[in-house]
């Protein structure tokens, strides 16, 4: 389907064609699950002994099991836009660091420009001293040779444009060093303010992710199967909801010959784990690995979900092909690459792995195309 991509997406499709990606499988067959047949005393009917209590048993775990649901999940969203931000302000730290690095190049060699020029204007003060400290025009009126004085006329001329261009220099070279050291000292307040929303992030991201593990190490190995299947229907659900809108009988468009590639990489890393603020090789966050894909394409691409929206060119969800990358929520804080057929490869969240998903099992925001 797209060359060196082709594998990884007919094995794609045979996961899509299985988990319902590709439409035609009703939401209705899993609305079940984690209560009913999957839950405690599935099967069981009322008539059977013990059938209506061990039956609002199920029920009421399976109200407990939505509720803690819906606290991971949304320490999850909290920890992924806190991962955002501490990705954005890293790579403002490097940014900062480099024009911290030029602007220390750029004093060094103008301080020694005006150590040069010091030199020179020594050196025109020595003749000057040398000469008698008797002004020019007075030396050029006591000359007796006529040839002389026209020399000597000259030579003051030019003396005194010496004189005047290396006090000029001087003069803009000092407050060129002044506005150097001035910029610096600004970007070194950026550096250290970006570097404390950069430590907060992480302390936020860390908590939100130890809240939510803890709460996932507190439920029953059966408990933790049930949450998955949740957590699968209610994105099946999803993904449902979004073939049946007509959106995917749009969409018939094919990845350019870049596409192809950043597709290729994002397949392979398919069973990697995520890990917050990775890209790569072994572990990845959602950004992390639609960065690496594109590179992997040819093409460099902001570092993080909400800068991709913001400096990527936008297109059409009708319009969009496989190798764009789908933004999500109206924070922008995920990203999946497209890959056709109603499905996206990304990384999820902490604790999974990079996986086929719905293109419809989340809310978007819009699509973005790297290579337009």
């Amino acid at each position: 389907m797209w060359g060196a991509a082709g594998r990884a997406a007919a094995g794609a499709a045979v996961v899509l064609c299985a988990t319902g990606l590709l439409g035609g499988l009703a939401p209705a067959a899993y609305a079940s699950a984690g209560a009913g047949a999957d839950g405690p005393g599935g099967g069981r009917t009322a008539s059977r002994p013990g059938g209506a209590a061990d039956g609002g048993q199920a029920a009421a775990a399976d109200r407990r099991l939505e509720e803690v649901h819906r606290k991971i999940e949304d320490l999850y969203r909290k920890a992924e836009q806190a991962t955002d931000a501490y990705n954005g302000a890293k790579e403002q730290v490097e940014v900062q660091q480099k024009e911290i690095v030029k602007l220390a190049r750029t004093i060094d060699g103008t301080q020694r420009k005006l150590a040069a020029l010091k030199r020179q204007a020594g050196a025109l003060a020595s003749a000057q001293y040398r000469g008698g400290g008797i002004p020019a025009e007075a030396r050029l009126m006591l000359d007796g040779d006529p040839e002389g004085f026209l020399d000597n006329a000259t030579l003051a001329r030019k003396g005194q444009h010496a004189a005047k261009s290396v006090i000029g220099q001087l003069t803009r070279l000092k407050a060129d060093l002044q506005d150097y050291a001035d910029a610096a000292t600004d970007r070194w307040e950026r550096l250290d303010a970006n570097r404390e929303k950069k430590e907060k992030a992480q302390r936020d991201i860390e908590k939100k992710i130890g809240e939510a593990k803890k709460l996932e190490s507190r439920l029953a190995a059966k408990e933790k199967a049930r949450l998955k299947k949740l957590e699968d229907a209610q994105a099946l659900a999803e993904q449902q909801k979004w073939l049946d809108s007509g959106a995917l009988a749009e969409i018939s468009n094919k990845a350019s010959a870049a596409g192809k590639k950043a597709l290729a990489f994002a397949t392979a890393q398919i069973g990697k784990d995520y890990v917050w603020g990775a890209v790569g090789p072994d572990t990845f966050d959602c950004s992390g690995l639609t960065l690496r894909a594109w590179q992997a394409g040819g093409t460099t691409i902001p570092r993080t979900s909400q800068e991709q929206w913001r400096q990527l060119p936008r297109v059409e969800v009708k319009d969009m092909r496989p190798g764009d990358l789908i933004i999500y929520f109206s924070d922008a804080s995920h990203v999946g690459m497209y890959l056709g057929d109603g499905a996206i490869v990304h990384a999820p969240r902490p604790g999974r792995q990079v996986t086929i998903a719905g293109a419809g099992s989340m809310p978007i925001l819009g699509v973005v195309r790297p290579d337009k």
